[in-house]
């Protein structure tokens, strides 16, 4: 039983995707386990909001599981295919917030007492996720995928849809703009 539960584990995203394209509820469970971290990840640090992450995370495997059929194994693959998902409906939620007024989310207070080193650190991460937050929606892209995700800048530049120097420029304005927006709320890190 054990040797069975391996050789599921250990099947690649694109035999798993064939699966799920049969409708084996099974193979997008391993999908989830294996990457569901990636759009949540994404989608709080471009929205700040844990419950949003979780609908944005469960939408982007929803849609994996209704393109399933699609799917053209020996491609970027899955986690590619889930981080440009979630990078464009956090996009989209942005976009719709403007639309309907949305104003800046509270943060919420700590309870618990604090260190005086970490609370600090808590008013330069408070900072800087305010300053990210502010920045124009593909500033912010550019922010979370290349410092927050790791993205190389060629990858990051294919999930925006950019060719490399308008990334890199749009990067450059992004840092310098989160740069200006810390120093403006006089937190030094």
């Amino acid at each position: 039983m054990a040797t069975t539960a391996q050789a599921i584990a250990s099947e690649s995203d694109d035999a798993l995707m064939a699966r799920v394209a049969a409708r084996d509820a099974g193979a997008l469970r391993l999908l989830a386990d294996r990457h569901a971290d990636i759009p949540w990840r994404i989608a709080f640090r471009m929205l700040n909001d844990a419950a949003e992450a979780e609908d944005v995370a469960q939408d982007a495997l929803l849609r994996l599981w209704q393109f399933a059929e699609r799917w053209q194994a020996g491609g970027p693959g899955v986690a590619a295919w889930l981080t440009r998902v979630s990078t464009n409906a956090c996009l989209d939620r942005i976009r719709r917030r403007r639309f309907v007024g949305d104003d800046a989310m509270p943060e919420r207070a700590d309870e618990s007492p604090l260190a005086d080193e970490v609370i600090a650190q808590d008013d330069v991460r408070s900072a800087v996720a305010a300053c990210i937050e502010a920045l124009p929606d593909r500033q912010r892209a550019a922010i979370v995928l290349t410092y927050y995700e790791e993205r190389q800048n060629r990858m990051a530049a294919d999930i925006l849809a950019m060719q490399i120097k308008a990334f890199e420029s749009l990067l450059f304005r992004a840092r310098g703009t989160l740069r200006e927006c810390v120093e403006g709320k006089g937190v030094t890190a």
